[in-house]
């Protein structure tokens, strides 16, 4: 059969228009459809310009520490209305670059929603466009609780576009979206509580980082309430929310902003005219080549539920593109030694095992692990600490994993994670030359354990 298309991709994020770009430039005829804005999450209402606020929050900490370094500055005065419209500036032109991306690399661009219609015919706009192989690249989305007034709260995609910065803001959530705005609206001088249903937020990580921020967003002044949750929200008379929690407490804010986790966006998506089926907690089931339980479709990046992060979505989207036009360079995405960075302030920066995570897997442990008061701050009366962690097999000496929360941890845990990648050795740690005076000059001079 003559199909319109080699490869229909659904949803133009970071996965799909990599698996589009991919395939078109081996030769294949792609066509990617998508209703909301091109660059997906991650460039309109995720890392990107979660990255460019936190950027501005920052600029308090730089003005904090000016005086010690011998400035004086004159009162500062931060105005949301201008790094938002500048914020917006950016992504319109970075949703230009990926139209260019797309074109010129000879994928045909269609605007409208696209919904199945067979296993191998999609419709967009009442068009209707035939395919060998279709791909599900629909991302997720923010979802509340639904609880009486969750009309009244916002979640990512809505606080991207608040006319003012919130003078009170109640964030719920103890995920990683939760803790970054949590940051972002309080270094921008929002009064921030931050709420949580669970004992400690970032669940997941590893235990030091997750105690070591908490101690250091306190530190702050951020306002942490764990074992809390909300039961309902009001309207108060003044336009202010009250928040009633399933203790009985009542908590009087401006904002109401949730991030208690994401659902794949499946909505009016046509799954039930194929073969696709989802799993047990409502994404959609693929093999280890991203194949759905239909033969013609796959589906990768945030819909599958798996490693939800922009670059695994890059590889899943390079990988489907190599298996089926260019099999020759066809390689397995690796899920292990993924690195992190979660952007609080303070930010974290993770790879690899933590110390419960190989603990669980049967390694015997060894931990070194070093706090310490950053060079940049001793001019300064901040007493912020920094916290650097590695987990080691004590009888392969092979590192299992590196930690850290502090200045920068972003970008230095990226090269550790070339290195755990490569197998290293806290002996191949501790040959490494340090570079000095620096932060990361830290990890590979850490010589004792701790425990």
């Amino acid at each position: 059969m003559a199909y319109d298309f080699d490869l229909f991709v659904i949803g133009a994020g970071s996965g799909g228009v990599r698996a589009a770009r991919f395939t078109a430039g081996f030769g294949a005829k792609v066509a990617v459809a998508e209703s909301r804005y091109l660059g997906g999450t991650c460039v309109n209402v995720g890392c990107v310009p979660k990255k460019l606020l936190v950027y501005g929050a920052h600029v308090a900490d730089e003005l904090e520490q000016a005086a010690g370094f011998g400035w004086t500055l004159e009162e500062g005065h931060f105005d949301w209305g201008t790094l938002i419209a500048n914020k917006n500036r950016e992504i319109e032109r970075l949703n230009g670059i990926y139209r260019n991306l797309l074109v010129n690399s000879g994928v045909t661009l269609l605007q409208g929603h696209a919904r199945l219609t067979g296993a191998n015919e999609v419709e967009v706009d009442g068009q209707r466009y035939t395919a060998e192989h279709i791909l599900i690249a629909t991302g997720g989305w923010p979802q509340v609780p639904d609880i009486p007034g969750k009309e009244l709260a916002i979640t990512s995609n809505e606080a991207f576009y608040l006319k003012d910065l919130p003078r009170r803001v109640l964030v719920v959530g103890g995920g990683y979206i939760a803790v970054e705005f949590a940051g972002i609206f309080q270094g921008l001088g929002a009064a921030t509580t931050l709420l949580y249903r669970g004992d400690l937020f970032l669940r997941g990580f590893d235990g030091s980082v997750r105690t070591h921020l908490k101690e250091e967003l306190e530190k702050r002044g951020l306002d942490l309430q764990f074992n809390a949750d909300i039961q309902r929200i009001d309207k108060l008379e003044d336009g202010s929310l009250k928040a009633t929690l399933k203790d009985g407490r009542e908590l009087v804010t401006d904002c109401v902003f949730y991030a208690t986790g994401r659902r794949p966006m499946l909505d009016n998506l046509g799954l039930e005219n194929t073969g696709v089926e989802l799993d047990a907690r409502g994404y959609i089931r693929v093999d280890q080549q991203y194949q759905t339980t239909a033969p013609s479709i796959l589906a990768i990046g945030d819909v599958i539920g798996r490693v939800q992060l922009t670059p695994v979505a890059l590889a899943e989207g390079m990988a489907v593109a190599r298996r089926l036009f260019k099999p020759e360079q066809y390689r397995p995405v690796d899920y292990q030694n993924i690195p992190t960075a979660v952007f609080s302030q303070p930010p974290i920066g993770t790879v690899g095992l933590t110390e419960e995570q190989a603990l669980e897997a049967g390694h015997k442990v060894q931990v070194f692990e070093s706090r310490f008061r950053a060079m940049k701050l001793t001019l300064t009366d901040i007493q912020e600490k920094t916290l650097m962690k590695l987990v080691v097999d004590a009888e392969t000496d092979k590192v299992l994993g590196c930690h850290m929360v502090g200045p920068d941890a972003g970008e230095i845990i990226q090269g550790l994670g070339v290195a755990l990648k490569a197998g290293a050795t806290k002996q191949q740690f501790d040959e490494t030359i340090g570079v000095h005076p620096t932060a990361a000059e830290e990890f590979v001079t850490m010589r004792t354990a701790t425990r």
